[in-house]
């Protein structure tokens, strides 16, 4: 649910939920990767959570804040009220899981039908997938630069601009101010 991560959720044709923050939330927030919220945000969040899993079919969670146990956002009692044959797949497993439900490296069926997947090291058991994905990333990308006329850079590409680091002496790159 971190904002951050908005873009990515969709960009994979996933629905991402946003809980409604404060003006003092976002600021407290902003420009942080991943921060223990209020106490009133994880009830507002658990209420979404609650809302929208009745109506999932697959659920990812993702949730990890460093040097701390997964927060847990989907509840027992979600589970239970979700479709029989929905998907629980928690990438958080091995640090306690977000589901209350996930048992560390296995992969379990409720009585209610609903399969909860909390395998761990995931990316790991997808290698060669991923190896063919990053290589196609990394081809699209050169491609953007290379033509039969050799190497070009196009500043008036947004992909290439945003994440040209230097250029002719000068730092381009916001990240790197």
């Amino acid at each position: 649910m971190r904002a951050s991560t908005k873009e990515q959720v969709e960009s994979l044709g996933a629905k991402f939920l946003e809980v409604p923050m404060s003006e003092e939330e976002r600021k407290a927030n902003d420009g942080v990767y991943a921060k223990e919220m209020s106490d009133d945000y994880k009830r507002r969040q658990a209420e979404l959570v609650a809302k929208q899993a009745r109506q999932a079919d697959i659920i990812i969670t993702t949730a990890l804040i460093p040097g701390k146990p997964a927060p847990q956002l989907v509840s027992a009692e979600v589970v239970a009220d979700m479709k029989p044959g929905s998907v629980i797949v928690d990438l958080a497993a091995e640090a306690g899981g977000n589901c209350a439900l996930t048992r560390t490296g296995e992969v379990v069926r409720t009585e209610q039908g609903v399969t909860i997947v909390g395998s761990i090291n995931v990316p790991g058991l997808l290698a060669a997938d991923a190896s063919s994905l990053y290589a196609k990333n990394l081809l699209t990308f050169l491609s953007l630069m290379l033509s039969k006329d050799g190497f070009t850079l196009n500043l008036e590409d947004d992909l290439l601009a945003a994440t040209l680091v230097t250029h002719d002496g000068q730092v381009r790159f916001p990240a790197a101010h």
